[in-house]
């Protein structure tokens, strides 16, 4: 698939080297296609690894897809240059008056803090609110996810006491969903967090569906029914050696962290990762543009502009 992004944004020459078609603006707006617009909310502290590792999974289609980041002006990034938020990045003020038929929720290291103490939390706030008439399917991951499912439910996270951190076998629970086509009955994802969500508080609160789960990280992946709301609880997105940054990050932290979940063989932290997610994260991803967005966004958005403000009367 082409995506069309700044040409100077490093990971355009990341995933060249990958042999994946990146393909610059000028090019793209002499094609007459309709390409799909898709914004990233991108939360993570290290920006330019999460740009590339969700550009790469978006590149699993033949489809034209037009990528936007977003970035909270309420918070101060401490790991990524101002120069390149301010070159890359828009900010809220900048997208509230337009229409994106895929929109991606990032997770964030700030799960440990109650939401409303988030220092961007009331900015968030304001572009989940916007989704709902501006974004055709939102897909939230991790934090993302919990803090979609508290803003728009009510649903709370709760401490699991010590940190999830590893490679872990989900069970697909609706292999009916479009989201889950293609997917063998387990499959591997990582996660890494300290909190999670309760099963019987969702059920309770909202509608969604349970589309997959785990003995050790419980839901996994969510959705509505409508495919409008996605929920991961995961990092399919995760490279090979993320969580062992994540880890090493947290060791000299003096957090005294356990070792990530069947994650280096044998447990030998001098050897490479086995990576055994990636098939999962790029069907997942390439279901989501497809069934979700690509098949149902309206071709032409005042469309539905007219039938949200219509609905909201």
């Amino acid at each position: 698939m082409p995506i069309m992004i700044d040409n100077s944004l490093p990971a355009v020459e990341v995933l060249r080297k990958e042999n994946i078609f990146v393909m610059d603006n000028n090019r793209a707006v002499h094609q007459d296609i309709r390409p799909l617009n898709v914004l990233i909310l991108n939360l993570m502290p290290t920006k330019e690894v999460t740009e590339t590792q969700l550009l790469r999974l978006l590149s699993n289609t033949p489809l034209q897809i037009n990528v936007d980041l977003l970035h909270m002006v309420s918070h101060k990034s401490k790991n990524t240059k101002e120069k390149h938020l301010h070159s890359f990045y828009k900010t809220f003020e900048e997208v509230q008056d337009m229409f994106y038929d895929g929109f991606i929720v990032t997770g964030a290291p700030v799960e440990t803090l109650p939401f409303e103490k988030v220092d961007y939390w009331e900015e968030i706030s304001q572009v989940f609110r916007w989704a709902k008439k501006h974004v055709f399917s939102t897909l939230h991951l991790c934090w993302g996810a919990q803090a979609g499912l508290y803003h728009k439910y009510g649903i709370e996270k709760y401490h699991l006491g010590e940190k999830l951190s590893g490679i872990y076998l989900q069970t697909v629970v609706d292999p009916t969903s479009p989201l889950m086509r293609g997917f063998d009955d387990q499959f591997f994802a990582p996660h890494s967090r300290y909190t999670g969500n309760d099963l019987a508080e969702i059920r309770s609160k909202s509608c969604l569906q349970v589309l997959a789960s785990g003995e050790e990280v419980g839901v996994s992946i969510l959705a509505s029914r409508d495919l409008r709301e996605i929920y991961s609880f995961g990092h399919l997105e995760y490279d090979r050696d993320t969580l062992a940054r994540e880890y090493e990050r947290d060791i000299r932290a003096g957090k005294n962290p356990r070792q990530p979940w069947s994650y280096f063989p044998e447990n030998n932290e001098q050897e490479r990762p086995v990576l055994k997610w990636n098939l999962a994260a790029a069907t997942f991803f390439s279901n989501w543009i497809n069934y979700a967005v690509y098949q149902e966004t309206p071709y032409d958005w005042s469309t539905f502009e007219d039938s949200a403000a219509s609905a909201s009367l």
